[in-house]
């Protein structure tokens, strides 16, 4: 499992994150991996965010249409990120790149900076956004086929 991590990490190895960020459920749990390798902290973005307390400060964003067509509610705490973090963003599959462009709104809310997006399939069709968003990946979607 740790190679997993090690391997996301090392697609961007000449950056020095200082969070790693993974939407709810498959980009965390592989966050948690990646963070673990580079020796960092996770800060886990959720979908339809709910506060646990009225205290609970969040940043929150709504996505473009999704694969399916749908918009979503991403919502970060305001305490995982800091001005001045910077974020390596993870998650298992690209696709539209909707959920790693609000994500990377989230990261411009904090004040922090993005380093880019590791994922372990890229198949998104844009190449512009691909750059915008510095996607590199383990598996590009031709690869499965």
């Amino acid at each position: 499992m740790d190679q997993i991590g090690a391997g996301l990490a090392g697609l961007f190895e000449n950056d020095r994150p200082t969070v790693v960020m993974g939407t709810q459920s498959r980009g965390s749990l592989l966050g948690v991996l990646t963070a673990r390798s580079v020796g960092v902290g996770l800060a886990e973005v959720r979908k339809d965010p709910g506060r646990a307390a009225d205290s609970d400060a969040w940043w929150e964003t709504s996505t473009a249409p999704d694969y399916r067509d749908q918009h979503l509610q991403l919502g970060l705490r305001r305490s995982l990120l800091r001005s001045g973090d910077s974020v390596l963003f993870v998650d298992d599959w690209i696709a539209t790149g909707a959920q790693a462009e609000a994500c990377r709104a989230l990261v411009q809310m904090s004040g922090a900076g993005w380093i880019g997006a590791a994922v372990v399939v890229d198949g998104l069709v844009r190449s512009d956004l691909r750059r915008s968003l510095r996607v590199r990946s383990l598996l590009h979607i031709r690869d499965l086929a």
